[in-house]
């Protein structure tokens, strides 16, 4: 089993920056895809971006590409999601997940923070 910890969310305001952090326990995830997926209220859970551990290669949602910056530290273990020039349409719970090489849809998921971006 995976334990995904999310941290970082909070209440901004438009145009603000935040970042997220996940840091995943309980099994070595280096061969992973780590993503970071929101939902808002009334709203199905929608992708926002992920990043492959071992090779670093990233993936977006047009709706936060240039805005939003998904990292990963190995030395920490941890996976990062920059989020700047914040809209209010931003506003979510904000989940990491992560997959396994072989699997068609992510395996693990954290439990969520908050983030409000007030206008």
């Amino acid at each position: 089993q995976v334990q995904l910890v999310e941290s970082g969310g909070g209440l901004v305001q438009a145009g603000d920056s935040l970042r997220l952090s996940c840091a995943p326990s309980g099994r070595t995830v280096s061969s992973y895809t780590m993503g970071w997926f929101r939902q808002a209220p009334g709203k199905e859970r929608e992708f926002v971006s992920a990043i492959t551990w071992s090779t670093g290669i990233t993936y977006y949602a047009d709706s936060v590409k240039g805005r939003f910056t998904i990292s990963s530290d190995n030395a920490k273990n941890t996976v990062y999601l920059q989020m700047n020039s914040l809209k209010p349409e931003d506003t979510a719970v904000y989940y990491c997940a992560a997959r396994i090489p072989s699997a068609t849809w992510y395996n693990y998921w954290g439990q969520g923070t908050q983030v409000t971006v007030s206008s």
